[in-house]
């Protein structure tokens, strides 16, 4: 695996990009204020508008006021905003229009980063469109077919196409999801561009962080070590509403004291789209998957994925 240098002299790297489902003001923001006391600047997915139909794991979105006025305190800080589609159902072309637009008249600019939706069939080459041929078969068989051709949003025609938009707005798509702590493990050439996909302009792989216990195992505390001496770089994927704090604002106590102990090794703790610009730099540009990369990609997801009896959104 390629070395790369890391700012500052730090030996390694470490983001989170946290999914909104089920975020409130109340259930979330005592994460980030814990987050931002121990140095960690990291990228928070948002719904740029509120739906009108019933909601795929809801939450508030950027037209809640209160929500959007911590959002743009959390910028100001130095997190990132990132897009987590239109809002938490399906939405069309022109809803997914009048969102961005939303999204860029509050923050200033369009969403550099964007992660899909769990069930919206707005995702960008999601549900079995990320995977070709014989994997493409395997994946539907292994979940019984509930996300095959669930996904249009890169479809020409559809009243649910904004490749385009997708591709002249957005620099970054969250693809695969592993369990190792370093997210270029099996993915080294990230971030990358696969040519059959060429509505998305890079895909990075991330960390399964996807819940609360997820989270704690994969920062455990050898294996940030073993981050720390590979020089590595985790981009965890998680949920922060999934229980990383209770009612009261109470944070839960093991997360708390292995974010404590990762704040004092020497990693960069920059926002998620920061840290996929610096590794792109230094590896000249965007790679150009081969064939043989996707499908190896790919068969280890669904190993894994099988291996777990899972099949999230991760």
């Amino acid at each position: 695996m390629r070395q790369f240098t890391w700012p500052d002299g730090k030996k390694f790297a470490f983001t989170i990009v946290d999914d909104t489902d089920r975020a409130t003001l109340e259930n979330v923001s005592p994460v980030y204020a814990f987050l931002q006391d121990l140095g960690f600047r990291t990228t928070k997915t948002v719904w740029p508008s509120r739906g009108g139909d019933a909601p795929i794991n809801g939450g508030a979105t950027c037209e809640d006021r209160d929500y959007a006025d911590w959002l743009l305190n959390l910028q100001a800080a130095g997190f990132e905003i990132a897009y987590h589609l239109n809002t938490y159902h399906t939405s069309n072309r022109q809803q997914i229009i009048a969102g961005l637009e939303r999204f860029k008249s509050l923050f200033g600019h369009y969403p550099s980063l964007a992660a899909n939706h769990v069930g919206c069939r707005d995702g960008i080459y999601w549900g079995d469109a990320r995977f070709d041929g014989m994997t493409r078969t395997f994946y539907n068989l292994a979940n019984g077919f509930h996300t095959r051709d669930i996904s249009r949003g890169h479809v020409v025609g559809d009243e649910l196409f904004w490749g385009d938009i997708c591709r002249d707005r957005i620099k970054y798509v969250r693809g695969f999801v592993f369990n190792d702590i370093d997210s270029r493990r099996h993915c080294t050439f990230m971030p990358y561009h696969d040519p059959s996909r060429p509505y998305v302009n890079n895909w990075f792989a991330s960390s399964d962080g996807g819940d609360l216990q997820r989270f704690q195992s994969c920062i455990a505390e050898h294996k940030q070590e073993r981050l720390e001496n590979d020089g590595g770089v985790c981009i965890m994927y998680t949920h922060f509403a999934f229980g990383f704090c209770d009612h009261k604002g109470h944070i839960s106590q093991p997360f708390a004291r292995l974010m404590e102990r990762l704040s004092k090794r020497a990693g960069w703790f920059a926002p998620a789209s920061t840290i996929l610009d610096h590794i792109q730099a230094q590896q000249g540009g965007t790679h150009l998957l081969s064939r043989q990369e996707k499908s190896r990609l790919a068969a280890i997801w669904l190993t894994e994925k099988i291996s777990e009896r899972v099949f999230r959104a991760a």
